[in-house]
């Protein structure tokens, strides 16, 4: 499960390394959404969540969609801008087809939304599908896509008010402390790709990100197969602090394609028992449960969702999903009738070191 990037017709040059004040305020903000998935910012994330004015606490839930469990296209920019102001004219510089299409891809909650064939701004059919598939991820995805398709424009100001108002509340005075770590990275990368070419650049991204044997494709290994190509734009890495484990690439059609990479260091974890790291080495053992794992790194699912997803029955997610709650790698909590599976991201962050330890007791 990759995705591919074809570079083959790309001019020399076209590969950059460059930080975006855009993106590490979404990686943010993903973190305030889902702090579970970034322990070492917890602390962090409670603060701000405290000193939030009740205001923009409540903007930032109504439009948290475009973050949480991925993140808007137009939030990753393929030109990283200087200041996170011209990063915001850029993006009002979109068409409102791009960036509702863009916005509804998150709001819906599911990767395999398109609007190619029509617009959700211009035919009722294609607006209905997209206010059904927002309806069954809630109420309030609900609400902003209707939001959404009724006035674009005042939906775009709205969040890009509510982004400015998180740099004074809070961006600013992390992005201070982030950007000296980021130009260390960016130095690091930039260096390599010049000494040693894109392939030495790429390995010190991320184990998950490598260059085919023919120097034609960049290979990002992520939940689905996916292709795009790198036109005249190229293809731009960006460095990020708060974005750490996660790997976001943007990649849908019309858009340049973006890696977002991280660049923190994992926080130490606490050894478990040797019985416990070998219960759940034997869970991940099956493609099927590793699949699971991944699609619900995205989110909540419940096994219908993930029957659906994967094509599966029912009962076979079930007995699958026994096996990795026994493991400890699940967590389960009901809605209504309805039960949603999450990952239990501690424990699986740490099964690595978990595994070293065990291994040297």
């Amino acid at each position: 499960m990759t995705l591919r990037i074809d570079i083959s017709a790309l001019p020399s040059g076209r590969v950059q390394f460059a930080a975006s004040p855009l993106a590490e305020l979404t990686a943010m903000l993903h973190v305030l959404a889902e702090p579970g998935h970034h322990p070492q910012f917890a602390g962090w994330a409670a603060d701000v969540w405290a000193g939030l004015r009740p205001e923009l606490a409540e903007r930032l839930r109504e439009a948290e969609f475009l973050w949480r469990s991925s993140q808007a296209d137009f939030l990753i920019p393929a030109r990283p801008r200087p200041t996170l102001a011209e990063e915001l004219d850029d993006v009002d510089r979109i068409d409102d087809e791009r960036y509702v299409t863009a916005a509804l891809v998150t709001t819906c909650g599911s990767n395999r939304v398109h609007f190619s064939r029509a617009s959700p701004l211009t035919d009722t059919t294609a607006r209905e599908r997209a206010l059904d598939l927002a309806q069954a991820r809630g109420t309030l995805q609900e609400a902003f896509a209707e939001r959404l398709l009724a006035d674009p424009a005042a939906v775009r100001a709205r969040v890009r008010h509510t982004l400015e108002e998180c740099a004074e509340a809070f961006f600013d005075g992390a992005w201070a402390g982030v950007a000296v770590q980021l130009a260390t990275d960016l130095r690091l990368k930039r260096e390599l790709l010049r000494r040693h070419g894109i392939g030495a650049a790429l390995a010190s991204v991320s184990g998950a990100v490598t260059l085919a044997p023919d120097g034609d494709c960049i290979i990002v290994d992520k939940v689905q197969d996916k292709a795009t190509a790198a036109r005249d734009a190229g293809v731009t890495f960006i460095p990020s602090v708060f974005g750490r484990p996660h790997l976001v690439a943007v990649h849908a059609p019309g858009w340049h394609p973006v890696v977002q990479y991280p660049v923190a260091e994992p926080s130490p974890a606490q050894p478990v028992s040797l019985e416990t790291v070998t219960l759940r080495l034997e869970a991940l053992a099956h493609p099927v449960r590793l699949r699971l794992l991944r699609t619900l790194a995205r989110g909540p699912h419940t096994t219908a969702e993930l029957a659906h997803f994967w094509e599966l029955s029912p009962p076979e997610i079930s007995r699958h999903l026994a096996v990795l709650r026994r493991a400890g790698l699940l967590t389960a909590r009901r809605q209504g009738r309805y039960v949603r599976y999450a990952l239990n991201l501690p424990d699986l962050a740490a099964l690595g070191t978990d595994l070293l330890a065990a291994v040297l007791r």
